[in-house]
């Protein structure tokens, strides 16, 4: 078995995991990564997307919808704005954070007026969402 690593995912609700695993696959804001034992010190920042570990219990996918991914010698900590197990989300979880994503762009088109920066941002977030629930079929 290849050198694990500590990962820790944890959201403003709960710690959702805590183990032993050899890659996390992190959906990070610049591109996706995967971080092992050995891995260089960074932090991220993560875009919505699927999180997912292997280790020797298996694999462990989460659906996170942003927050922070910082990785040391000790480990993989990951700081989820909101995070659940993959095979927790419904399509009305899906749903519920498109329509909220929807509602972000609405807003940031009224509030933006000529200014493509945060009108760009919201429209990355809903796109991101959508591809959520089509990449976990919901």
């Amino acid at each position: 078995m290849a050198d694990t690593t500590q990962f820790d995912l944890v959201s403003p609700e709960r710690r959702l995991a805590s183990a032993q695993v050899v890659s996390v696959q992190i959906p990070g804001a610049d591109g996706d990564m995967t971080a092992m034992a050995g891995h260089a010190p960074t932090i991220t920042t993560l875009r919505p997307g699927v999180l997912s570990t292997e280790g020797p219990d298996g694999k462990s996918e989460y659906v996170v919808t942003g927050g922070f991914a910082e990785i040391t010698a000790a480990g993989v900590t990951v700081l989820a704005e909101r995070a659940m197990p993959r095979a927790e989300v419904t399509s009305e979880h899906i749903a519920e954070l498109v329509k909220e994503a929807e509602e972000a762009l609405n807003n940031a088109k009224s509030t933006f007026v000529n200014e493509p920066g945060p009108v760009d941002d919201a429209a990355k977030l809903l796109a991101d969402m959508v591809a959520v629930g089509d990449h976990i079929r919901v």
